[in-house]
């Protein structure tokens, strides 16, 4: 526990440090006016301007912001949680940490928790008591709901929104680049494989001309009316005939030193691996060669690689395990060749090395072949070489970590994006279809007039209350109606409806009252609430 919490504390200083290191005047201006517009926002008109905070208190609200806004880009997801649950702070500040947020966090498991704590934190720090207005609590949760789609939600999603996308760009600006590089070193080897090419049938011709010219010359030689300086001559030509065609032999050797004497199928063969274990043999290395089954005949491309497993097989038990001893099996399976190289544990108890390289180029030719190759530890502390090679021609395979990799990679940048837009998409249906369903609703149940006149005082309670809505206003409650009016008659019970004709002179809303006391109406009286 501690040793993880050591290590990602020193990776989390690291990036810091690398940020630090990263960052340019222009990101210092923009994170600094950023910084200065978030405060201003907030102070004017924001929740600061409200309470007319000033002084001391003031200077307390701008070193929190001096402090968190800095801070939101080491931990941004503390920042987020932790700023919903600072009450004084305001929307301008949720907005750019929730931005940041979704910036900076990558992991959508870690997106999704810290967003949900962060929903929490809101719901348990709303002041369900402090409300301008009595409105009902599932109306207070949809208020609630919009504020945090509209302050954190949106602006976390579009923060990884443009990250996922701007990491999908540089993705695809790091392939250009590579196929650039792959393009020149493919035209390069194009290039070199056609010179090795001209350079064969030069040798080819040449060779063939320079022959001729030393056989017709030993032939001259022979002549018996020649002279002694003459057969000297002729002795020299035929010298210098055989002398180029070796260093023509030589050149020829050097400019296709790249393909190598191990490149040859023709004379590194599945059976040339008798005479390669014998080769060993004689160098001292302890090596049994195990051949089974029914000899089959063999594609060139897959005998060759046979070969080239046994070969890496041994030298690699000779450099990394000397001294142990070595089994090259050969066996002829129904439907495929397995060719095996193992080895015991060094002598000293450990290994000297770990594999080199050459085990990447074996497997590329296994793989051109159309086989399978296994590398790994025994349980004993050996070493295990093995490839199980086809008896027929296939088409080349594409490598194994491109066809594991290349599909998710290919997901994830076709993706890329589009959970972040879903997202968005669906806190926008919740707000604005919850909205919707709210104005759907008949939110204004008045008192017709025509109602209105047919309630007279003394009428029986129970005809007053059919004739009067069932319901009132949902966003607002009795309180909201009857601020204004004349104090209620002594032991009447009163209920307040709002009427169908109001008049913008009124400067306010028109309500009437209807008060009941002893099973009759002893009062209905209009009264004007006034707004502010």
């Amino acid at each position: 526990m501690i040793t993880a919490v050591r290590t990602r504390a020193e990776a989390l200083v690291a990036d810091t440090l690398a940020r630090l290191k990263a960052l340019t005047p222009v990101r210092v201006i923009g994170d600094v006016i950023v910084m200065i517009a978030t405060i201003l926002l907030d102070l004017w008109p924001g929740p600061w301007a409200e309470h007319k905070t000033s002084g001391w208190a003031l200077v307390g609200f701008a070193a929190v912001y001096l402090v968190l806004l800095p801070l939101r880009h080491v931990l941004p997801a503390t920042v987020m949680i932790g700023g919903a649950a600072i009450p004084f702070l305001g929307p301008a500040l949720m907005v750019v940490l929730s931005y940041t947020a979704g910036r900076r966090i990558t992991s959508w498991v870690k997106a999704v928790v810290s967003t949900t704590l962060t929903f929490v934190v809101v719901v348990l720090a709303w002041d369900w008591d402090a409300r301008p207005i009595d409105i009902e609590p599932v109306y207070g949760m949809l208020i609630l709901i919009t504020i945090f789609g509209v302050g954190v939600a949106l602006p976390f999603l579009v923060g990884r929104y443009l990250a996922q996308r701007e990491a999908l760009v540089q993705a695809m600006q790091d392939r250009e680049a590579r196929m650039r590089i792959e393009h020149r070193m493919i035209s390069r080897q194009v290039r070199l494989r056609e010179r090795s090419r001209i350079a064969q049938d030069m040798h080819d011709s040449l060779g063939h001309r320079l022959s001729l010219i030393s056989v017709h010359a030993g032939v001259l030689a022979m002549d018996p009316s020649l002279g002694d300086k003459q057969r000297e001559a002729i002795g020299v030509l035929r010298s210098a005939a055989l002398t180029g065609m070796e260093e023509l032999r030589a050149i020829i050797g050097v400019l296709r030193a790249e393909d190598g004497p191990d490149d040859d199928p023709a004379t590194r063969t599945v059976e040339s691996i008798d005479s390669l274990v014998s080769d060993a043999r004689k160098a001292g290395v302890l090596v049994s060669l195990v051949r089974g089954g029914q000899s089959h005949p063999l594609p060139s491309r897959v005998s060759h690689a046979a070969y080239r497993v046994a070969q890496e097989g041994l030298t690699n038990a000779a450099k990394h395990s000397p001294g142990a001893a070595v089994q090259v099996t050969v066996k002829y399976e129904p439907d495929a060749l397995v060719v095996e190289v193992r080895n015991n544990p060094s002598r000293n108890g450990s290994p000297t090395g770990e594999p080199g390289v050459g085990l990447i180029g074996l497997s590329e030719r296994v793989r051109v072949a159309g086989g399978i190759l296994h590398v790994g530890a025994l349980p004993s502390g050996g070493f295990r070489i093995a490839a199980v090679l086809p008896y027929e021609e296939t088409a080349l395979p594409e490598p194994e970590d491109e066809q594991e990799e290349a599909e998710p990679r290919r997901q994830i940048r076709k993706w890329a994006g589009v959970g972040s837009i879903a997202g968005a998409s669906i806190v926008l249906t919740l707000i604005i279809g919850g909205f919707t369903v709210l104005g759907a609703q008949p939110v204004t149940e008045v008192v017709t007039q025509q109602n209105l006149d047919r309630i007279q005082e003394g009428q029986p309670e129970a005809e007053v209350m059919a004739l009067l809505p069932s319901g009132d206003e949902p966003l607002v409650g009795d309180g909201e109606r009857k601020s204004h009016a004349a104090p209620e008659p002594p032991g009447a019970r009163c209920v307040y409806h709002i009427t169908d004709e109001q008049s913008y002179r009124d400067e306010g809303t028109r309500v009437v009252r209807f008060c009941f006391r002893d099973g009759k109406l002893v009062e209905k009286k209009i009264h004007v609430q006034r707004t502010g």
